[in-house]
């Protein structure tokens, strides 16, 4: 009888532990879920890092391109400053002259 009586203790024993390691099991699957879904997260959240930096990098090209075409134009704007002072200065001799003969 003794026997019999440790039957459906030892069985609720066991189903105890089973419930408990249930339990733990799906404590870790959803600890693993989360994980997944964080790694996962992060994974989304480099790949749009990526793409942005490749953003940046064809906007600093095109800045590069757009100062160089600048720099071009401000060497042309010298140069036609340069051609206006003369013809300026040209333009007050004979200025001059023409006063000179009219005198």
């Amino acid at each position: 009888m003794a026997s019999a009586e440790s039957q459906p203790r030892f069985g609720q024993s066991v189903k105890g532990l089973l419930s408990d390691k249930v339990g733990s099991c799906s404590g870790d699957v959803i600890a693993l879920t989360r994980q997944v879904l964080k790694g996962s997260r992060s994974q989304e959240l480099l790949g749009q890092a990526a793409r942005n930096m490749v953003i940046q990098e064809d906007a600093i090209l095109h800045s590069e391109d757009s100062l160089r075409k600048m720099s071009i134009i401000t060497t042309h704007l010298q140069y036609q400053q340069e051609a206006i002072q003369k013809n300026v200065e040209h333009s007050k001799n004979l200025q001059d002259q023409l006063r000179h003969l009219l005198n």
